[in-house]
């Protein structure tokens, strides 16, 4: 016969060892037991103790550990275990607080006097103040406090329980749909412009130059077509009083020059302007100039008679 197990017996033995309560596993191996020669440094115990927020905690967790009602506990059992805790706190070398050594000697007087039998009271009051009474109510005080705040502990707190949102959202992209613009508005907008335009309009004036001498040439052109020519006729209104003046020096100077003859037939008759020419010139005058006389008379009457007298 064959020493290897049979398949029933290997899964009978795996069976046994998931049925086991495992505390751990080495290389992938279940451990269900501690070894006898285990070591515990008391350093693994610091985090336990140094867990209770004060002597009052201790003793609290000590008492719901029995599962213990606060108004019946055993003074001398919970003594006994507090100072037990206390001893190991000083064997790991925990500082500890005056406070826990306080209530050392609390539970202890309070375990005394509960041992020591009571002395009988004057009167016949057999009613006598429970030493445990102060103990009993600072604990269920201090049980009230832990239990708010383990309930606001269980709250939702921001950082712990919920984030505020830091998604960024997606830049959207806004279309602005511009109304049409009707051919009346545009027009009317148009028409408020040119408004806006004739007011602000500045008017602007610019000399215009004049010259004596552009205007002795205009005029002796001319006379050289027309060989004369009414007085007004050489004046622009258009020119304003710039111009008047212009062309009346400039008939002076032609004057003082000799190049044109001012002349008129009578006293308040109209003035004619003709340019100096010879004898031919001047008896072509006459027909013209005698438009402007009245009948019987000659323009050149005077000349002609003198001309008669002369020897």
């Amino acid at each position: 016969m064959s020493d290897t197990p049979q398949p029933a017996d290997a899964a009978t033995d795996a069976g046994a060892v998931q049925s086991a309560e495992v505390l751990g596993r080495l290389f992938d191996e279940p451990i269900t037991q501690l070894p006898e020669d285990l070591y515990i440094p008391p350093e693994a115990l610091r985090v336990f103790l140094e867990a209770f927020e004060g002597p009052l905690d201790l003793l609290l967790y000590l008492i719901r550990r029995q599962n213990l009602d606060i108004l019946a506990i055993d003074v001398a059992a919970i003594t006994h275990q507090y100072i037990e805790y206390v001893e190991l706190m000083k064997a790991m070398e925990i500082e500890l607080a005056g406070e826990y050594l306080l209530m050392a000697a609390m539970l202890a007087e309070i375990k005394s006097r509960t041992l020591l039998p009571k002395p009988p009271k004057e009167g016949g009051d057999d009613e006598e103040e429970d030493p445990r009474a102060e103990l009993i109510r600072r604990l269920q005080e201090y049980e009230r406090l832990k239990n708010a705040a383990e309930s606001l502990g269980d709250l939702p707190r921001q950082g712990r329980d919920w984030f505020p949102a830091r998604a960024a959202l997606p830049p959207l992209e806004s279309r602005v749909i511009h109304p049409e613009v009707e051919l009346d508005e545009l027009l009317g907008a148009l028409a408020g412009i040119l408004r806006r335009a004739e007011l602000n309009q500045a008017h602007q004036i610019s000399r215009e130059v004049l010259s004596t001498r552009e205007r002795m040439l205009a005029i002796m052109e001319r006379l050289s077509h027309e060989h004369h020519t009414p007085f007004e006729s050489l004046f622009s209104l258009e020119e304003g009083r710039a111009g008047v003046v212009v062309t009346f020096m400039a008939i002076l100077e032609l004057a003082k020059e000799s190049l044109i003859e001012i002349v008129q037939n009578a006293p308040l008759s109209p003035i004619h302007v003709r340019a100096r020419g010879g004898p031919q010139d001047d008896e072509a005058e006459e027909d013209v100039y005698a438009d402007d006389e009245p009948e019987g008379e000659s323009p050149f009457a005077d000349d002609d008679d003198q001309g008669s007298q002369s020897p």
